[in-house]
């Protein structure tokens, strides 16, 4: 009887000598204009609903359950969504509110108006650029120790790419926020109470098709609170301990806590501190540990790829360990980085709700539609990408940039991710630091299917095995 209601996605990945067509959803192939099949399909795979004519450069409007649902792919249209016409474009959806309330509160991610204009600069300072070469000593500190931690197994040893690398981003991200470490088991908590949390959320608010502006409230059930008293119980410690005196004085919940005291207007008490921090610590972490499981993806598929990058490390860094110093020189790595980025962007998609009535390119929008702008399909556009479906890193060599608004990884226009720089940095040189020393394989059989909850990851995590290199 529900045999229906299931539904599965179909793979593509495609190999060649010195060419890889890393795995994707195919084309969706659906009826036109049944709603309920295009929200089951969304509600198991956002990925999957996306038909051949949707990778190209245009502005496209439809309805699901009455409510409009207007497709942002050309880069002009992004930038008169995000810079130009920012205010009337600047609420996140109610998906994505109801979905991240419960866990993150009115933290920056989804919170607009006056809280976002309050506390957007005060985010920006805690991640500012200049801070990396703070932050750089903890990134190559960190991902040492996760070498060293590796070398102690045997060669070939299995492990699961996405866990090892969301231990890593979550001890970095929390020496940086919380200036102290954080300790495997409450990484591993925090890891694992939001993977539970993934899972639990819906990726559709069936209630804002249906006729609710604000979506309807996530029900709470046993499981999804356990997950966010998990991540809290960690979260609120750290707060409190700064609260009595006892932070680091460069962590950047420190520099909140010594805000706030000069501030009192900003009524950053216990609660929206722990927001905000929970905020940076979530964002931070999950989005570089599944860029990084990513690259180790293609890496294994495209070792003609892997062996520039060993070549460019042994080069520039020779035996010693890769430093923040490095980066400018690792062309190649940062190349492979944002090639991933292009094809598996953290956040693949970007949903905002209009204010008021607007229009998009040629296409009337009415208050309250739904806002699409999709770096999945985006990356994937043959217009701004030749080739877009294929893992070519050299495409970002030699000084070469895409079109503007036409690679948005980390969003774009005044709500561009202001951990921006921290995380590139930290993907280039925790890729550097590792890839070093070993080789990660994924088994030539594995099938690996990208899976867009709330952010992109592989389904069930990404098996690999860990392979000692020999030393420069």
């Amino acid at each position: 009887m529900f045999s229906r209601l299931r539904r599965s996605t179909d793979i593509v990945e495609k190999r060649g000598k010195r060419s890889l067509e890393p795995a994707h959803a195919a084309y969706y192939k659906g009826k036109p204009g049944q709603s309920l099949n295009l929200i089951l399909q969304a509600r198991h795979d956002f990925l999957s609903v996306w038909r051949k004519g949707d990778y190209t450069d245009r502005v496209t409007s439809m309805k699901v359950f009455g409510r409009q649902i207007v497709t942002v792919n050309s880069p002009d249209a992004i930038r008169y969504v995000v810079a130009k016409r920012h205010e009337n474009f600047e609420r996140k959806t109610p998906q994505m509110r109801r979905a991240l309330e419960f866990l993150l509160g009115d933290g920056l991610f989804i919170s607009d108006g006056e809280t976002w204009k309050q506390r957007r600069p005060l985010v920006n300072d805690i991640v500012h650029k200049n801070r990396l070469p703070t932050f750089g000593k903890i990134m190559e500190n960190t991902s040492s120790e996760l070498v060293q931690r590796w070398s102690a197994l045997p060669d070939g040893a299995p492990v699961n790419a996405l866990y090892e690398m969301a231990g890593l981003t979550a001890e970095i991200i929390a020496r940086s926020v919380f200036g102290n470490d954080l300790g495997e088991e409450a990484a591993n908590a925090v890891t694992e109470g939001f993977e539970s949390y993934q899972s639990l959320i819906d990726s559709i608010n069936i209630g804002y098709f249906l006729g609710f502006d604000e979506g309807l409230p996530v029900l709470r059930t046993p499981k999804l609170r356990r997950s966010v008293s998990r991540i809290h119980q960690i979260i609120d410690k750290v707060v409190e301990d700064h609260l009595a005196g006892r932070g680091d004085d460069n962590s950047m919940v420190e520099l909140l806590v010594r805000r706030q005291k000069r501030n009192p207007e900003l009524k950053l008490d216990v609660v929206a501190l722990r927001n905000e921090a929970a905020t940076i610590f979530m964002a931070g972490h999950e989005t570089t540990a599944a860029t990084l499981t990513w690259a180790w993806y293609l890496l294994s598929r495209a070792q003609w790829i892997e062996k520039s990058l060993h070549e460019e490390i042994a080069r520039v860094c020779g035996d010693r360990v890769p430093t923040l110093d490095d980066i400018p020189q690792l062309e190649w790595c940062r190349a492979i980085i944002e090639e991933t980025l292009r094809l598996y962007p953290p956040v693949p998609i970007l949903a905002r709700q209009a204010k008021e009535a607007d229009r998009i390119g040629d296409i009337d929008v009415k208050p309250a539609s739904l806002i699409l702008i999709v770096p999945w399909l985006l990356h994937r556009t043959e217009a701004f990408f030749k080739d877009a479906h294929l893992f070519k890193p050299e495409r970002f060599l030699n000084g070469q940039k895409p079109i503007p608004y036409s690679y948005i990884p980390f969003a774009s226009g005044p709500r561009v991710c202001p951990g921006l720089q921290f995380g590139l940095n930290e993907a280039i040189l925790c890729l550097a630091v590792l890839a070093q020393r070993f080789k990660v394989r994924v088994a030539e059989d594995a099938k690996v299917e990208p899976q867009c909850r709330l952010t992109l990851r592989p389904r069930g995590g990404l098996p690999v095995t860990l392979h000692r290199r020999e030393r420069a």
